[in-house]
């Protein structure tokens, strides 16, 4: 066989493993958990990115009430409590908090969160643009106009379910915006996925500690 067959060759796997992903892999990775009701409804922040070419919606059912939830949610970030998620990757190899941190409970708008690296910029974090206790949190990013919603919905008395929703677009004009396109489609699905999981088996425990305390509550 020769170089420029080889070379063709090459191309077409390519090619095939890029349509897979696009038709088959993304469409499915970035609506973990959710319904299709979940994904078709409007939801708060939806208003602020109008057509946005990125809009994926993500959940998880939580054995827990929302103020078991909540904290962790409020303390998430690289240099607060991680990522709850692979912290060699996203946390410096620091574990991630198993405790909800009193210092870290404290919100107000316009508040830098979700930071990636510290100290946290506007470029690598989010600022708090709305929010009710025990019920949401809407991020948004400034120098793209992306958001990220944390929604809190009970199912009944002891179980909630926690639905996230990010909409954004690439920005391509940049080289920035290359690193950013690989960062988010070959890491985030993965790594919030574990995130969510992460938050799933915090609340949980913490849920649990209050039943074995109050077992007739």
């Amino acid at each position: 066989m020769t170089a420029v067959s080889i070379g063709a060759v090459v191309v077409v796997i390519i090619a095939a493993t890029v349509v897979a992903y696009v038709l088959f892999v993304r469409p499915r990775v970035f609506r973990w958990g959710a319904t299709d009701d979940d994904i078709a409804r409007p939801m708060p922040g939806d208003e602020l990115v109008p057509g946005a070419s990125n809009r994926w919606t993500r959940a998880v059912t939580i054995a827990a009430c929302p103020h078991e939830i909540w904290p962790w949610i409020m303390q998430i970030g690289f240099g607060r409590a991680g990522w709850y998620s692979y912290d060699l990757f996203d946390n410096l190899g620091r574990h991630s908090s198993e405790v909800v941190i009193p210092d870290l409970q404290t919100v107000h708008v316009g508040d830098l969160a979700g930071p990636m690296a510290s100290p946290p910029t506007p470029t690598t974090s989010f600022r708090v643009h709305a929010f009710e206790t025990d019920r949401f949190m809407l991020w948004i990013k400034g120098d793209n106009g992306g958001t990220w919603l944390w929604l809190l919905e009970p199912i009944d008395a002891e179980s909630t379910r926690l639905i996230t929703r990010m909409l954004g677009r690439y920005d391509w004009k940049r080289l920035r915006g290359l690193f950013e396109v690989a960062l988010v489609e070959l890491g985030d699905p993965w790594m919030f996925r574990r995130c969510m999981l992460g938050i799933k088996r915090r609340a949980e425990h913490l849920a649990d500690q209050r039943r074995a305390e109050h077992p007739e509550a």
